[in-house]
């Protein structure tokens, strides 16, 4: 694999640790500034929406300049943001500093995964990306707990200014190690938007928003769950996630090797086995030894739908597949969104702390249904291209004669 990616991975890990370590700091900052717990949660909403917004937009205006030089003014922005939200005197400049980190968000992974499937031979592109998410894998194991463990003893500001000091360290990287690549020839914003006028993509990113909203589902109320269901302290929490994390590492690099060998399959396999987890889940919550176990798996399995989704867009987006693949970045924090309020409604109907796993299982199993439709639809398009190149059903031949 290409030093470059390491490039990458390191500007996904800063990305990652940005994302998530605002959760495990959120007391500290809503007492900084006097606000209350449900306000400062906006940093994180607000932070998952510029996602989403941000993914499309910089993309879009990305379009006229180089990739690698685009991947730099990402990060020139990510580490503009993350100085903003360490200096912030009032709550709203920190929002606003959160909501600009997040414009680079989609932008990065979405443009990095491109570069990376670009840098290695085709039968290498999975792993290429999954090295890079690794970076965003990691974040969870060892950027999210350090800095919750720094923000809580040394201050807040400070893990955002080191956050900051990631990206430029990052942005180094970039500038050092990926190669220039010029932008392909003859393609427009207009073929970027051709894109999604290709049923495939669309169910790709419809999997996307399904399978990880599954994942969230679960993981957004895990303290709650494992404080009041499974008996765990308050603290046992970080070493949770950090488990969690774990298995999101392995999941990743397991979901980009074998997606480079049977991508449908290997999609079969994650989603299938994560909506059966979830539901058990129901079960193994009520005890520690078991939950522990099922968290990572859950970790596990949810990555290891990302290597293989993010390519299934690559691969259907061919061409123009740059502003697909941000897009497909913002599906996943779409997915958490939606996954997280619907969890929230069944808890706030009564329905305890464990019925949000039930809905990430269903969540899963509808990614499940829409991978075997779209592998449906792709062998039906190609019997029906089989039939229109030589004119007779796929399987039989003409005669020819001379």
């Amino acid at each position: 694999m290409p030093l470059a990616l390491l490039a990458l991975a390191i500007g996904a890990f800063g990305i990652g640790t940005t994302e998530f370590v605002i959760m495990g700091l959120l007391p500290e900052v809503a007492g900084d500034f006097g606000v209350s717990i449900p306000t400062a949660g906006l940093l994180v909403t607000g932070y998952a929406l510029g996602v989403v917004i941000g993914a499309p937009l910089m993309t879009v205006l990305g379009t006229k300049i180089s990739r690698k030089r685009m991947l730099m003014l990402l990060m020139g922005l990510f580490i503009a943001g993350n100085l903003v939200s360490a200096v912030a005197p009032a709550f709203a400049i920190m929002l606003i500093g959160r909501v600009v980190a997040s414009l680079a968000h989609g932008a990065f992974f979405g443009i990095g995964s491109v570069v990376a499937a670009e840098l290695v031979a085709p039968h290498k592109k999975a792993g290429a990306i999954a090295m890079m998410f690794t970076g965003l894998t990691v974040a969870n194991v060892v950027g999210v707990p350090l800095g919750t463990l720094i923000g809580q003893h040394v201050g807040w500001r400070v893990t955002f200014g080191i956050v900051a000091a990631l990206g430029v360290v990052g942005l180094a990287g970039i500038a050092k190690l990926v190669p220039e690549m010029p932008r392909p020839e003859g393609v427009h914003l207009r073929h970027e938007l051709a894109a999604f006028k290709n049923a495939q993509v669309l169910l790709a990113m419809a999997m996307t928003v399904l399978g990880f909203g599954g994942v969230f589902a679960a993981i957004t109320y895990i303290a709650p769950m494992m404080t009041h269901i499974a008996g765990f302290a308050d603290g046992s929490v970080t070493w949770l996630l950090v488990l969690f994390g774990i298995g999101m590492v392995g999941g990743n690099l397991v979901g980009g090797k074998f997606a480079d060998r049977a991508l449908m399959p290997m999609l079969y396999v994650s989603l299938g086995a994560l909506a059966v987890v979830l539901a058990l889940f129901t079960l193994t919550a009520h005890n520690k030894i078991a939950a522990a176990v099922t968290i990572a798996l859950i970790g596990a399995l949810g990555f290891a739908t990302v290597p293989p989704l993010q390519k299934r867009v690559l691969d259907q987006a061919h061409g123009a597949p740059t502003l697909a693949s941000a897009v497909n970045i913002g599906a996943f924090n779409l997915g958490n969104a939606l996954s997280a309020w619907l969890g929230g409604m069944v808890i706030a109907a009564g329905f305890g702390y464990t019925a949000p796993n039930w809905v990430g299982a269903v969540l899963a199993a509808a990614a499940l249904i829409l991978a075997v439709l779209s592998a449906a639809l792709e062998r039906r398009d190609g019997a029906r291209g089989t039939v229109v190149a030589t004119g007779t059903p796929a399987g039989r031949q003409t005669p020819v004669h001379h």
